[in-house]
């Protein structure tokens, strides 16, 4: 029964109004302005009363964090009895969550199925905390179909687009786990949480967990208007930052439309190799993804784009491949986050020695470039970048073979 139908059942008189099953109870957890408009308008609330209410259960929602209707004391006791028979507040649940020894925590958050075709998605989210700010990275697809040859994620097929509501919902969990709604306590488990007065466990966004945002644009769009709308979860939108492999064609709309910052996964200096690293770069170039970061909106030495840059032994690590990247960037507004390689089982690369990531990042930083080097965090966990992948999903697979294997065994 979905909450249209039940909204419009008629119950006898005397008795209690019918309840759907929870199951086909949406979560109004995720859900734009005007998606909560409809709900209220499907639980017959009076026009007239609808753009109020909708105001009042974003804020408890998004600003206040909330998980039970009975909070809601400022919304008629009456319909937030009706919303319980017709909605819910469930967040997805973490199926696991590992904190590694530097703090950073992993969680495999497990997705509600969005269709009789559809399981249910697992996807991983990375919490990353330091002294004065707490960054979480958010996936926006199920898999990837990059195929970028450093890049774990990559070794993991695209099952399919992540809706905004499952990715604002990233955002939802990690708050209700670090204690980060007004009221709520920080976890007392060891990890490093930022605190203090007015300090956010969660301040930064960045969209460089699993996928491509930009092939998923609208989803990824929706959902940084709600995750920015300051009656609600408020972060600033210089605070988050989407980053592409060179999806160019949405380079623009990104920030004509959501007006964030951008990254780009660039790693090479040349077609040739950035073809084999990053093989989107056959059909959008260098060339032609440069010129989409000169022409991107809102792009200033105040609002600089951040270009990622792998540092793989022996490949791209070179003095000279450091002039070139100068050279590349002349003219955009640009800082070079320089990212020693996470190693994952089976990779053919190797990360670049430190000395040779700091020569590369004296030159860089010498031609007027700010080239931070990436800390690396939670490699312990395959956390860090380019490592996300669900172990989860490894580990059940050889479960099944050891099931099959035992039961071929047993026939025998």
């Amino acid at each position: 029964m979905t909450a249209q139908t039940a909204a419009a059942t008629p119950t006898a008189p005397g008795a209690s109004p019918p309840v759907a099953p929870a199951a086909a109870r949406p979560s109004l957890a995720g859900m734009t302005r005007s998606e909560l408009a409809a709900a209220l308008e499907a639980a017959d609330v009076p026009a007239r009363e609808v753009k109020m209410r909708t105001a009042q259960l974003f804020q408890w929602i998004y600003f206040h964090g909330a998980t039970d209707f009975s909070a809601m004391l400022n919304i008629a006791k009456a319909l937030r009895a009706r919303l319980a028979e017709l909605y819910t507040l469930d967040r997805p649940k973490i199926a696991a969550e590992q904190l590694s020894a530097d703090g950073t925590r992993k969680w495999l958050i497990r997705m509600e199925p969005t269709g009789p075709l559809d399981k249910g998605a697992e996807i991983e989210c990375v919490y990353i905390p330091e002294s004065d700010r707490g960054t979480l990275c958010v996936s926006s697809q199920v898999g990837c179909t990059l195929n970028c040859t450093f890049c774990h994620t990559g070794t993991q097929k695209l099952v399919r687009n992540l809706t905004h509501r499952e990715i604002v919902a990233q955002l939802l969990v990690a708050r209700d786990r670090l204690g980060d709604f007004p009221g709520r306590a920080r976890p007392d488990d060891g990890g490093l949480v930022p605190s203090g007065e007015g300090v956010r466990a969660v301040s930064n966004i960045v969209f460089m967990g699993m996928g491509e945002p930009l092939y998923n644009f609208d989803e990824v769009r929706d959902a940084i208007a709600i995750m920015s709308d300051g009656d609600g979860l408020s972060l600033s939108k210089r605070r988050i930052t989407v980053s592409t492999s060179g999806v160019v064609p949405e380079i623009e709309r990104l920030g004509a439309e959501c007006g964030t910052m951008l990254a780009i996964s660039l790693h090479a200096t040349n077609d040739r190799l950035r073809d084999e690293l990053v093989p989107l770069n056959k059909k959008y170039p260098i060339d032609v993804l440069l010129q989409a970061c000169r022409d991107y909106p809102g792009a200033s030495n105040a609002r600089r784009i951040t270009f990622e840059y792998v540092m793989l032994k022996g490949v791209n690590d070179t003095p000279a491949e450091a002039r070139a990247l100068v050279r590349l960037l002349k003219g955009i507004p640009a800082k070079i986050n320089l990212i020693p390689f996470n190693p994952w089982p089976g990779t053919k690369y190797e990360c670049s020695d430190w000395a040779t990531i700091e020569r590369f990042s004296d030159i860089v930083f010498d031609a007027g470039y700010a080239s931070p080097v990436r800390t690396p965090r939670g490699r312990d966990i395959l956390a860090a970048c380019g490592q996300l992948k669900s172990e989860t999903e490894k580990l059940r697979a050889r479960a099944r073979l050891m099931l099959e294997q035992q039961l071929a065994l047993g026939a025998d």
